[in-house]
């Protein structure tokens, strides 16, 4: 199992973290939303859950539940610019399809 960033998207992280003073790293996670079903989550974390697993990246810690790890692992995480916006870009290889606003996605 694994969870992989770009060096994009560490740097990205590690300048939030830094920004916020403190904090152990990025927790992502799935949560049902949308009209696909599943969305990511995103959230800087200042301690560990006993069941999370860990995978560190560039330098930075990344922190995943079980229950979202099913639908994660293998994932990528990138930070892209793509003319005037900006953001986090996942690439998953369990997606079988998302909505058409890219908002959310299924397996």
């Amino acid at each position: 199992m694994s969870i992989h960033l770009t060096e994009k998207a560490a740097k990205q992280i590690q300048k939030h973290l830094t920004a916020r003073g403190h904090g152990l790293g990025l927790r992502l996670a799935v949560k049902t939303s949308g009209c696909s079903g599943l969305a990511y989550a995103l959230e800087f974390v200042d301690e560990s859950a006993p069941e999370d697993q860990c995978f560190e990246s560039h330098g930075v810690t990344v922190l995943v539940d079980p229950k979202s790890m099913a639908y994660l692992d293998g994932t990528e995480l990138d930070f892209v610019r793509e003319g005037m916006n900006e953001g986090f870009k996942f690439n998953n290889p369990n997606v079988t399809g998302q909505c058409g606003c890219g908002e959310s996605f299924n397996v």
